[in-house]
């Protein structure tokens, strides 16, 4: 495990690494989520291993701290990230971000050129959602942060499941309903657009069940490769770690 100070008031980021050659890898978790937990399997496929490798847990989830006065914005997530990746001496990373740390992968690539040389999204999130009661962050942005921290974090468990709530458990409450909020919202400029206009090799992971993403054309003009991924929902790497493998070995290659 390795760690590093990345906010004024001595916040750490920590995550695990693997030790190998450049570039480096920097993969990003989902909401709730923790990148070792998720990504052990992956980084471990002989098709993947070789690269010095940062399983990075985002500030407020995972073994990172949990700090309550963090906006944990999408921006702020970002600015972390960066300011960890710096402090690990890495100055270009190749970036694998699933889910929310899909948006703040984008968002990390958008806020710091020349840091992110190659972006793979996984079932990332890259538009805004309506709030609805339910699993997800659509469903803990229902909350204001009062009524989750008065007892919207139960209802959440209830509804998150085992699995999930075996690393959700580990988030700071209030990281937990300000990501998911800010992750609803629209960003400025919007995520998507931010995507179309990355000057850098940019691959999106999605589940092949689910069919063609919304604007599929666009983000093809825009030099996105999508890639179905067959046998697996949301959680990829998980779900269908050979296929996952396979498919970033590609992006990455």
């Amino acid at each position: 495990m390795r760690d590093a100070t990345v906010t004024p008031n001595g916040d750490r980021i920590r995550w695990v690494e693997i030790p190998g050659r450049e570039p480096v890898r920097l993969y990003l978790h989902g909401l709730g989520a923790s990148s070792p937990v998720y990504y052990a399997a992956a980084a471990a496929h002989p098709l993947l291993t070789g690269h010095r490798s940062l399983l990075l847990d985002l500030l407020g989830f995972g073994i990172s701290d949990r700090p309550a006065d963090f906006p944990y914005t999408l921006e702020a997530h970002a600015d972390a990230v960066a300011a960890a990746v710096r402090a690990a001496g890495a100055e270009r990373v190749e970036v694998i971000g699933h889910s929310l740390g899909g948006a703040v992968a984008i968002a990390l690539a958008h806020r710091h050129p020349g840091l992110v040389t190659r972006l793979v999204l996984v079932d990332a999130v890259i538009d805004p959602v309506t709030p609805s009661r339910g699993p997800g962050s659509s469903g803990i942005a229902t909350f204001t942060e009062e009524e989750f921290l008065a007892g919207g974090r139960e209802q959440v468990e209830q509804w998150a499941g085992p699995f999930w709530w075996a690393t959700m458990r580990l988030a700071g409450p209030e990281a937990l309903h300000r990501s998911a909020v800010h992750r609803c919202r629209a960003t400025v400029p919007p995520l998507r657009e931010q995507l179309h206009g990355l000057d850098l090799p940019r691959t999106f992971l999605h589940p092949g069940a689910d069919g063609e993403l919304p604007g599929a054309d666009r983000l093809r003009a825009a030099g996105v490769v999508l890639e179905a991924v067959p046998d697996c929902g949301h959680n990829i790497m998980i779900d269908n770690p050979e296929g996952f493998a396979r498919a970033v070995a590609a992006a990455l290659a």
